[in-house]
């Protein structure tokens, strides 16, 4: 995990690179990879956030979240230029499938980290299990241990003393 300040330089680098791109492109379909770039800080800002608010940088939680979240919404404000970008170069379809994928990756990638926790669970239940299972064949070991070393302790005792056996 990055640091709040190198997440926000991040954004920042990123949306000047989008910015100075548009100014030099005949198309929309240009701005595919540095769009791309903007949008990978733009989500690493974001898990830093999400870190900072769980309490896991030190420093002023107050201080770094306020200037990631300022960042996030300028983040937001820049989204809606580009699309209009893509608005204005009629490509408004493209957007609409852009975001569609987006969405549609976010909530498999959500998915797959519910089942990579439920698969975690699972994995330690069984191994809890297991310990439990080694611990209660282990005492039961020992009590069989203790009862027949008894039995051979009485049987060796009624032996010397002539107990009938």
């Amino acid at each position: 995990m990055i640091d709040p300040f190198t997440a926000l330089a991040a954004v920042q680098t990123a949306v000047k690179l989008v910015k100075k791109t548009v100014e030099t492109i005949k198309d929309v379909e240009s701005l595919g990879p540095v769009l791309g770039k903007y949008f990978d800080a733009k989500s690493q800002a974001i898990e830093v956030v999400q870190a900072s608010r769980a309490g896991s940088f030190k420093g002023s939680a107050l201080g770094q979240a306020l200037e990631l979240e300022l960042a996030i919404e300028q983040a937001v404000q820049f989204e809606k230029k580009v699309e209009m970008l893509f608005f204005q170069a009629n490509k408004m379809d493209v957007w609409l499938k852009i975001k569609a994928r987006a969405a549609a990756m976010e909530k498999a990638y959500a998915e797959q980290q519910r089942l990579d926790k439920a698969k975690a669970a699972r994995k330690k239940q069984e191994i809890q299990e297991a310990i439990e299972m080694v611990l209660i064949l282990a005492l039961a070991v020992a009590v069989i241990g203790f009862v027949g070393y008894s039995v051979y302790e009485i049987l060796a005792h009624c032996k010397s003393k002539s107990c009938g056996y």
